[in-house]
């Protein structure tokens, strides 16, 4: 009886305060309300989520004071005032995020929860009700039991698993909670679960393996019904030898499931149906898969019903109960790998009738769906490749060099399909592997017709959201802004990787060049939260880490060095700037701490690091490694002080070290009279300007040695990835954008666009120059790609404050470049949608157009400095009269 007083007291409290503290504002309403940076996700295994949210509206104003956030086991709970899981109490922040703080939350239940903000107008604003899910809360959660076959681990058929059941009640819910060793493929009654491939994401499987959560509900119907699953080698049984070892992996073995389906019944019952030994295991069509070689799919081999309740499995062994293969089993809440687009050849050529060679028009990540028909044991082997020979037949020279099959049949990018002879038109569509191609080269052991209606290519990616747009009035810009998004995608299958053919791997220094254009062009803050994680689970006891991630043995010790290592604070850093997030920055933050001791042990006279990589794939100009490896060291601690900062603890003993370090730095590499930095390349001027470490009002004078070195080689650039972020950025921030437009509009080698105009590639290359061996060369490497982000911050004119992150503040800085017409972009941040366009309307006078999204404000640089909140803001300006700095 008290408690119902109790709660009834504190409904009433929640309703005065939430509804009645202020008066309703219908100018502005609530949008984006994500949980977990995710809509309404399903299967969260998080203590504490966090809840975001954003505004739209019209008054410019308008910012938020205080927020109240109520959490509910139903909808209807809400609606009426009544939080009965956490109420938050009124909350004073301007900050549009919150973390929940109430009793725990249960394993596979829904919670709804809405925020009500009051406005620095007295007003109040009510979301929508918005909705999550838990998955597994804690490991005891789970009642499925790992299990597997009894064959060994070389043993190149996949595994195929069913369970058989009843149901005989009406179902009110089911949702199932998949995790493999290696991928997996998940049936009900025959029907494929979800349309997720490639799960669970990559990670040091021995570490921690990611489960996957689907809402089956559809999918099941009362009386007989069938679980199935067939499961794929992936990164967890690599059974072929190429460079990186994940052959000798630790963690290798023999394809192994986890599932668990839990039904929910009308009647408030619930059933779960859990891999056990009662599962029945065999092998099938399925002969061969490896990630990086392909799928090999014998039709004939099909059991045809295999995935369905009427299936007699009696001639099937039971499966083995195995122990659990990783130390965590987490929830995936980054987007699952997706075909995100289906793509028609633009072009056949047939080569007598058996051998034919598809162009897909543009340089991609995935796979092939093959429709044919045929007698059984024709054989279609699709081989895969970015070139071309001079014979138009395909050539995988420049990607499958450090592949080192040893096996017969073993070919790098290729899929088989031998056919059943069902005399029907039969499918393929391989599910363990992913290609990175332009073009297919298909071969039939029998004489055939092939046409572009007997192939689609399937793009294959993480599916994260795009959030921004560029266009201009300079055709090249946008195809190499085209060129990098269809780079960076392809480099996107739950980890960030260099390639998508040749290796597949998460080179660090990659993702960190390419950060700034991934989270202006894509939603990517789970994406790269995951990743970090793996770099919790990579790092050595003596604070060592790998330059690629995840792996084995493979890139430890001080090859890549801490040019390649600095991931581990710039991608958090990023997250901060982008999202105003620190949730990677406190995760990783011992990491970090471990790391900066693993390098102190590695100090030369008195702080310098001489070793590891630098300006990689540099045209011509080496700048020294050890320079560059120093002022990364600088930047963690200059980094690691900020983080320092914002978790609230002391930042001192990092300060004073990055001072230190910047003080060596400028005294063994600086003359202070010529204004050059090392050997003087453009790598070396621009990247120390980046940094910061140039002496208070020498900065000039280093970025005009800059301009000196960029003119004196006619304007070409001259640099690898490194002074790819930061020779243009730096030309622009100190006065010379018209010269980074020359550098960034040539057509000759080495550019940008001779990579996408004179070659006519779709995506960005690896090298400048394509060497005639083709010797470690692919067609697709993102990590030239920063010039993306500088048509966003400089054309357009999009930044965010490093002071107020999370776009709170924005800084809009265009830049009015002659030979430009016109010049659009967009980027939908975490605080909603920003504009910013210009062009050129006769007279010498430019309109500019610029939208900042409710609850935020903007400095813009028109023809002069201007401060405004929310709303659309138009300037006319006279071309010389435009805001420079």
């Amino acid at each position: 009886m008290h408690r119902k007083i109790i709660y009834r007291f504190a409904t009433i409290i929640y309703l005065f305060i939430s509804l009645a503290a202020c008066k309703t504002n219908n100018a502005i309403e609530i949008i984006k309300m994500q949980c977990e940076y995710l809509d309404n996700p399903l299967g969260i295994d998080t203590e504490n989520p966090r809840f975001t949210w954003a505004f739209k509206g019209d008054n410019g104003n308008f910012q938020q004071t205080t927020f109240h956030i109520g959490v509910a086991t139903s909808s209807e709970l809400l609606k009426k005032g009544k939080a009965d899981v956490w109420d938050s109490k009124e909350i004073h922040s301007t900050n549009p995020h919150s973390v929940y703080s109430g009793k725990p939350l249960l394993s596979h239940t829904q919670y709804y929860w809405q925020v009500i903000v009051c406005g620095n107008d007295g007003k109040k604003i009510v979301s929508p009700v918005a909705s999550f899910e838990m998955a597994k809360v804690a490991a005891t959660d789970w009642k499925a039991q790992w299990i597997t076959d009894a064959l060994e681990k070389e043993t190149e058929s996949a595994p195929l698993f069913r369970k058989a059941f009843t149901v005989e009640k009406k179902i009110k819910k089911a949702r199932i909670y998949i995790s493999g060793g290696g991928y997996y493929e998940m049936f009900i009654n025959g029907c494929r679960v979800g349309n997720h491939y490639l799960d669970p994401g990559y990670t040091h499987f021995d570490k921690r393996m990611l489960y996957v959560t689907h809402d089956v509900t559809k999918l099941l119907t009362k009386g007989d019904n069938a679980l199935a699953a067939v499961l794929g080698n992936g990164f967890y049984n690599c059974q072929s030898r190429a460079v990186w070892n994940f052959e000798k992996a630790r963690w290798r073995n023999r394809p192994r499931l986890l599932c668990e389906l839990r039904i929910t019944y009308e009647d408030g019952t619930t059933d779960i149906i859990g891999t056990d030994a009662t599962w029945k295991t065999n092998i099938g069509p399925y002969i061969y898969n490896n990630i990086y070689s392909g799928d090999k799919y014998d039709a004939r081999l099909e059991e045809k019903g295999w995935n369905t309740a009427n299936f007699d499995d009696s001639k099937w062994a039971n499966s083995q109960i195995t122990e659990q293969p990783t130390k965590l089993l987490v929830a995936q809440t980054m987007p699952a790998i997706q075909v995100t687009e289906e793509i028609m050849p633009v072009a056949v050529k047939a080569f007598g009738n058996k051998i034919y060679v598809f162009d897909m028009g543009k340089n991609i990540s995935g796979i092939c769906r093959l429709k044919v028909k045929g007698t059984a044991g024709t054989t279609y082997t699709l081989r895969h490749g970015e070139l071309l020979k001079e014979n138009g037949r395909l050539e995988q020279g420049n990607i499958d060099v450090y592949y080192h099959p040893e096996k017969p049949g073993e070919i790098f990018q290729t899929d088989v399909f031998i056919l059943s002879g069902s005399g029907e038109e039969e499918i393929f569509i391989p599910q363990f592997c992913y290609h990175g191609f332009r073009y297919v080269e298909v071969e039939c052991s029998e004489s055939v017709t092939l046409t572009t209606d007997n192939l689609t290519g399937l793009f294959l990616r993480t599916g994260i959201r795009q959030t921004g747009e560029f266009k201009c009035s300079n055709n090249l810009l946008n195809k190499i802004w085209a060129a990098t998004n269809l780079s960076y995608t392809g480099n996107i299958h739950s980890i960030p990787t260099d390639c998508p053919q040749r290796e597949k791997n998460g080179w660090t220094a990659d993702a960190h060049i390419a950060i700034d254009l991934a989270l202006l062009n894509f939603d990517g803050i789970t994406f790269y939260e995951k990743w970090m994680n793996d770099f919790i689970d990579n790092q050595r006891p003596n604070g060592n880490i790998s330059g690629i991630i995840p792996s084995d043995t493979w890139g430890y010790g001080e090859w890549p060095g801490p040019v390649w290592d600095a991931a581990l604070f710039i991608i958090p850093n990023a997250l901060y700037n982008y999202y105003g997030e620190t949730h990677s920055i406190e995760k990783l933050y011992p990491s970090m701490l471990l790391y900066l001791e693993y390098l102190k042990n590695k100090e030369v006279d008195g702080g310098y690091l001489n070793f590891g990589l630098g300006d990689w794939v540099f045209y011509r100009a080496q700048t020294p490694n050890d320079y560059t490896s120093t002022l990364y060291y600088y930047q963690d601690y200059k980094m690691m002080a900020r983080f320092a900062k914002l978790l609230g603890k002391d930042a001192t003993t990092f300060q004073k070290k990055a001072e230190e370090l910047k003080e060596l730095i400028n005294r063994k590499y600086f003359n202070q009279e010529t204004g050059v930095y090392a050997n003087g390349t453009q790598t070396a001027q621009a990247i120390a300007l980046y940094m910061d470490i140039v002496p208070e009002g020498k900065q000039q004078q280093v970025a005009d040695k800059l301009h000196q070195v960029v003119a004196e080689n006619n304007y070409f650039l001259d640099f690898g990835l490194l002074g790819s972020k930061s020779v243009p950025a730096m030309l622009t921030k100190y006065g010379y954008i018209e010269d980074a437009y020359k550098m960034i509009t040539k057509t000759e080698a080495p550019s940008w666009g001779y990579w996408v105009e004179t070659k006519g590639y779709t995506t960005l290359a690896e090298t400048w120059l394509l060497s005639p061996e083709f010797h470690d060369a692919s067609l697709n490497h993102v990590f030239m790609g920063d010039i993306s982000a500088w048509m966003y911050n400089a054309l357009s004119g999009i930044n965010y404050s490093e002071k107020e992150p999370g776009f709170q503040h924005i800084i809009i800085h265009p830049h009015f470049v002659q030979g430009l017409d016109w010049v659009e972009g967009s980027y939908n941040s975490i605080r909603g949608m920003i504009r910013s366009a210009w062009k050129r309307t006769g007279n010498d006078m430019i309109t500019l157009s610029v939208t900042i999204p409710a609850g935020c404000t903007a400095t813009i640089y028109a023809d002069k400095k201007y401060t405004v909140g929310a709303g659309k803001h138009e300037y006319t300006i006279h071309s010389n009269k435009s805001y420079i700095n």
